[in-house]
């Protein structure tokens, strides 16, 4: 092929034809869906106060102090700042000062987030499958997934992740129509709009790339070299859109800016390719609470190894509490991935349905094969970046279906389909048999029949095979329905929370699975084959708030002791759960604090961030998130001490050296506790650090 061929530029295209006809009850239909929405989103979101108070004390800091707005720093102090990029806070923090601190101001972005998710993906999947049905069936597939109820209404980094990774795949196969007359700004909006999501939450954001690229690479409208350029100015778009914030936090000097939380030597680069980055894929994670490599010790059948954040191998996501919270519709939407390609094998090069196949089949494939196997902390509710995927092509391969219904492998396909998403249901209800028990029955018999029917499809009337669909439909909904309604209805706060009722057994792999909320007390990871309880050989302890779990970690963990829960007695808070002072401890801590930059300081970011949240001065979050970063070293915080900037110690915390991480936290609990006077307020042991040392001496007060 001469270079000539390549270059040359192709005969336009007719303009696409529009996405349906412009059916009349499209618009209320989708009026109504995302209102669903954001009633589901939004009902009794006050219930679960601050949620991840980790988030909720950055977005209050982001609120008072422009600094820290633009670093994510912990506190208004600018003393260290979350493990993340901070993206996702900045609605957050604007929307607290507009709205002054609360639940609601915190959790509402979240929750607009979700509903603006949702109508992208209605609108991207409309347009692909030319099919307002399949837009409007894969829109209330993704309001549905528990998951994605959940992290819709909590505060966590993934609901505006999901946001703009959805939003990038609707402009990239908004680049491969026909008739789009610069596909290159619809690609390069694609491109921003990743190097946005990696602002949001790091490396994850880059797990999309792979589709995007190959989509437009196999389906774009120009010749080949011509698209090849193209995704070369989608990548520096990219580079643009995530390496402005991450060039000046670089280059700003360290001494002026706050600590990089996450990381042993204060660098965003370190953070963003070792603890966010390919530490989540080896389980090299310095500072980390845990970790293992998949195949290591206890490496089961069929390559499937284990770690502290569970099991891994190919059946990960069916396993105890994540198939709960995503995979109810997974078999499907890989059978009519495959069903999909099938039918459009014949189709011109740039079909615009096999276009969006390609796109979410590798989202999904790409993403689900990466948390099956990533042997670093991972947790259930990471998966709702599946939640997009699935739900998508279960709308094009719906509509493909339908269109080739006359065609027996569509007949099969879809009979096969919605067979496997009664199976799934059945088996995914039964491991909370004390949730609506009759339900698994109804969703199995109802999704079976449905499903004999579809298999002869072609041989029925229109009306009959309509009727069929809905009832297909329905039962296929009908078990993530019910968890999300479920979880919805539920409190979750925490680092760590999960969807769906209890669950009671784990599935392929065995194990217990967790508890929903994710309350105080909820632990990382979570036994073999059961993500969201406690790790393997972590006993459940004492519960937190209602629908949470305590956990109490095994003799010789880090921070742990027999019997030692996690998080100190009397509202201290620990590794995974926020401090809850009283109110006599909260006005102790707000006595003369325009006199102090902090009021107090704590091990550990979630200890440090309800007494922030309560006082809304800053706390000064000592080792970050695990108690395992070098901030400050004990020299720095002595100096901090004698220049008489900070008020308070409070006892207890979190983990402290981990994983490879500083000692500086325990150093400095030491030291305080050698040097001043305790007391104890409300069960909480505090020092004052602006009495002096006092070498040893300890005294109690009521």
């Amino acid at each position: 092929m001469s270079t000539a061929t390549l270059t040359e530029r192709p005969v336009p295209a007719p303009p696409a034809p529009p996405p349906t006809a412009p059916e009349r009850w499209y618009p209320p239909t989708l009026a109504g869906l995302l209102l669903g929405t954001a009633v589901l989103y939004l009902w009794g979101l006050g219930e679960s106060g601050w949620a991840n108070s980790f988030y909720s004390a950055a977005a209050q800091a982001g609120s008072e102090s422009w600094k820290a707005f633009f670093f994510g720093s912990s506190d208004a102090a600018n003393s260290i700042t979350v493990d993340k990029t901070p993206l996702s806070l900045w609605p957050m923090a604007l929307s607290v000062r507009v709205f002054g601190l609360s639940s609601w101001s915190i959790l509402v972005p979240q929750a607009v987030e979700g509903v603006l998710a949702v109508w992208l993906l209605v609108a991207t999947v409309r347009r692909t499958a030319r099919s307002s049905a399949a837009g409007l069936l894969a829109g209330a597939t993704m309001a549905l997934t528990p998951v994605a109820v959940l992290m819709f209404r909590f505060n966590n980094p993934d609901a505006m992740l999901v946001l703009l990774l959805v939003a990038s795949a609707y402009a990239t196969l908004r680049a491969v129509e026909s008739g789009v007359r610069h596909p290159v700004r619809w690609l390069a909006l694609a491109g921003a709009l990743v190097g946005l999501a990696f602002l949001t939450k790091m490396m994850q954001a880059f797990l999309v790339l792979p589709a995007l690229a190959l989509v437009y690479l196999v389906a774009g409208q120009p010749a080949v070299l011509r698209r090849l350029g193209h995704l070369l100015v989608a990548f520096g778009a990219m580079i643009a859109a995530a390496g402005w914030w991450v060039a000046i936090v670089s280059l700003w000097p360290a001494a002026s800016r706050p600590y990089i939380g996450g990381s042993q030597d204060n660098s965003i680069l370190e953070l963003t390719l070792g603890y966010n980055g390919f530490g989540r894929l080896t389980g090299d994670e310095t500072g980390s609470v845990g970790g293992g490599g998949a195949g290591g010790p206890g490496a089961g059948p069929g390559g499937a190894g284990g770690s502290m954040w569970g099991q891994t191998g190919i059946t990960r996501l069916l396993d105890g509490e994540i198939g709960g919270q995503v995979a109810w519709l997974l078999p499907s939407a890989l059978v009519l991935l495959v069903a999909g390609l099938w039918l459009t094998r014949r189709a011109a090069r740039t079909d615009l349905a096999r276009a969006g196949l390609i796109v979410w089949g590798g989202w999904l494939l790409v993403t689900a094969l990466t948390f099956s196997f990533m042997a670093g902390i991972f947790h259930a509710y990471y998966t709702v970046a599946l939640a997009p995927a699935i739900a998508a092509l279960v709308g094009i391969g719906a509509a493909l279906v339908w269109q080739h219904r006359r065609s027996p492998v569509a007949a099969g396909a879809a009979a096969l389909a919605v067979a496997a998403a009664a199976v799934t249901g059945f088996v995914l209800l039964g491991r909370s048999p004390d949730f609506v028990p009759w339900l698994r029955w109804v969703v199995l018999v109802l999704g079976l029949v449905s499903a004999v029917t579809l298999a002869a499809i072609r041989f029925l009337p229109r009306r009959v095979a309509l009727v069929a669909a809905a009832v297909a439909v329905a039962a296929s909904l009908a078990g993530p329905a019910s968890y999300a309604v479920q979880t919805a209805a539920t409190a979750h706060t925490g680092s760590i929370p999960t969807a769906g009722p209890a669950v009671t057994s784990g599935g392929p792999g065995g194990g217990p699975g967790g508890g929903p909320g994710g309350g105080p007390g909820g632990a990382p990871g979570g036994a073999p084959g059961a993500f969201g309880g406690p790790p393997a050989g972590m006993q459940q302890g004492t519960p937190g708030t209602p629908g949470a779990q305590g956990m109490t970690p095994p003799q010789g963990m880090p921070g742990g002791g027999q019997g030692m829960p996690l998080g100190i007695p009397g509202g201290a808070g620990g590794l995974l759960e926020s401090s809850e002072p009283s109110a006599e401890l909260t006005a102790l801590l707000e006595q003369d604090a325009d006199s102090y930059t902090w009021v107090a300081a704590a091990v550990g970011s979630n200890s440090a961030a309800g007494y922030q949240l309560a006082t809304q001065e800053p706390v000064m979050a000592i080792g970050g998130f695990n108690g395992s970063d070098p901030s400050p070293t004990l020299e720095e915080f002595q100096q901090y001490v004698a220049d008489g900037e900070i008020h308070w110690f409070i006892g207890g915390g979190g983990f402290g050296r981990s994983m490879g991480g500083s000692s500086s936290s325990s150093d400095i609990a030491s030291w305080v506790e050698e040097n001043f006077d305790a007391s104890t307020v409300d069960g909480v042991t505090v020092y004052d650090l602006s009495s002096g040392a006092t070498t040893g001496t300890t005294g109690v007060a009521s």
